[in-house]
């Protein structure tokens, strides 16, 4: 039977458009496009175009009914399961180097360790090492898609933006704006800050079919002039942007955010009144948010972007999934790095459970994978993201579940169990259940496990 994507239209391939290098056979877990459940296939057969596009998803019991001239292609990484690429709602890429800095909760850390990494990006040489370095972490944690933070230079971010475009990721990039409350060398006046944006706009937004696109980047309202925010969200609305910020994510911010907008009722109105709260809005934390202006971002069908490990280092709270839920607000993980202490949004899934485990909002690992996934897709408004079905990119990663205790000690051998499963065409979802498979993926964070990741099925990064 061939993969209907949970009952959605699919793209019937003839025989004649088979190109074997646009083949992945394999074991598949396959998110629902709308509700956080997964179906799974134990060997199939993903097509794609030469654009990268996904055509079908084929059962490799059907493919001689389909194909009888063609024989079966080979099992790409017979030790692995395939999903859909992570999806990384926030993360900062001027803050890879400090990683693991705990110089205190959020306005101390900014100040003692933020502030002066990133006043270092005004060095082209600088900002290019770390750009490869932090494209080289997201891939290889299986990460095809991010919305990130750039420093407050343009020619930083342009070498972000250049950097991902080699790299075929796909993500929503913001030069980082700041025209207050931080020290000189990271701030740039509303005007010349607004000015680099048009700049980044016309070189990048849209490029690669939509694949990459420039993401107004308010700080957050402690860092930003009204003038700022204002322009900020006249661009936003003038290109149909997708807007990224921060919001209540620690106590001292709020307070010290209401004192520096009098006039705005609270922390979401300083955004809102400023045209910067609509449908392409994604605001990262969240945690202290008042139940009128979870409603609010409801109503405008903005997103959040969770970042529990980042709220656990800093020191910040939790946010509730049970208001998520509520709300029905889109939400994504983030990885949140540098506060975040890993790229690996596995181990975001784990620490989003622990947090919904101590702020009474139960979860499941199939709920949050599904969050790393598609969730993350739907926040960003990227639809043909965060699926495998008919018209989504073939945005593709393969994953060494850990070894199954079940099994005798003789098949604990990586190679051992991958010539087994291409030789007898067995299954790393047969070996456990789904919902084991999805917690051991999760919650086994010393087993790496990442073998391969592809954009547009080409393959950007393989394990040596």
């Amino acid at each position: 039977m061939t993969y209907t994507a949970n009952d959605q239209s699919t793209f019937k391939v003839q025989a004649s458009e088979l190109d074997t290098s646009r083949l992945i056979r394999g074991a598949w877990l396959c998110p629902h496009p709308t509700k956080a459940t997964w179906t799974s296939y134990e060997d199939a057969i993903l097509v794609f175009d030469e654009q990268g596009i996904i055509s079908e998803l084929i059962e490799a019991k059907d493919w001689s009914k389909r194909f009888p001239s063609m024989s079966l292609p080979n099992i790409s990484n017979p030790q692995g399961v395939w999903l859909p690429g992570f999806i990384d709602t926030h993360v900062h890429y001027p803050q890879t180097a400090i990683i693991g800095s705990a110089s205190g909760p959020l306005l101390d850390w900014l100040e003692t360790s933020v502030f002066p990494e990133e006043a270092k990006f005004s060095q082209s040489k600088y900002a290019s090492y770390v750009a490869s370095r932090f494209c080289d972490q997201l891939l290889q944690n299986g990460t095809t898609c991010a919305a990130v933070f750039s420093s407050s230079h343009v020619q930083a971010t342009q070498i972000l933006f250049s950097e991902f475009a080699r790299r075929g990721l796909n993500g929503e990039l913001g030069l980082t704006l700041m025209d207050r409350g931080a020290p000189d060398d990271v701030l740039c006046p509303s005007d010349l800050a607004l000015a680099g944006c048009e700049e980044l706009i016309e070189t990048w937004h849209g490029h690669d079919q939509g694949r990459l696109n420039f993401c107004i980047t308010p700080r957050f309202g402690l860092s930003c002039t009204p003038k700022l925010l204002k322009g900020a969200g006249e661009l936003s609305q003038k290109y149909q942007l997708m807007m990224q910020t921060h919001i209540s994510e620690n106590r001292a911010e709020l307070v010290a955010t209401a004192e520096a907008f009098p006039e705005a009722k609270d922390y979401l109105a300083v955004y809102e009144d400023l045209g910067l709260l609509h449908e392409r809005s994604l605001f990262a934390h969240g945690i202290w948010l008042s139940d009128d202006e979870w409603a609010r971002i409801a109503n405008a069908k903005a997103a959040i972007a969770h970042c529990p490990d980042s709220n656990f280092f800093l020191g910040s709270g939790q946010m509730s999934l049970a208001k998520i839920k509520a709300n029905q607000v889109k939400m994504g993980l983030g990885s949140d790095v540098g506060a975040g202490r890993s790229f690996s949004m596995r181990k975001a899934c784990a620490r989003a459970y622990d947090a919904s485990r101590i702020s009474d909002s139960p979860t499941s690992p199939e709920e949050l994978l599904w969050y790393a996934t598609r969730g993350g897709a739907l926040a960003l408004n990227k639809p043909k993201l965060g699926l495998i079905a008919p018209d989504a990119y073939a945005d593709v990663i393969c994953v060494e579940p850990p070894p199954s205790f079940s099994m005798d000690a003789e098949r604990y051998s990586v190679s051992q169990r991958a010539n087994q499963r291409a030789s007898q065409q067995t299954s790393p979802l047969s070996e456990r259940s789904l919902e084991d498979l999805i917690a051991q993926l999760i919650f086994c964070e010393d087993w790496q496990g990442m073998l391969e990741v592809r954009t547009r099925g080409q393959s950007r990064w393989q394990k040596a």
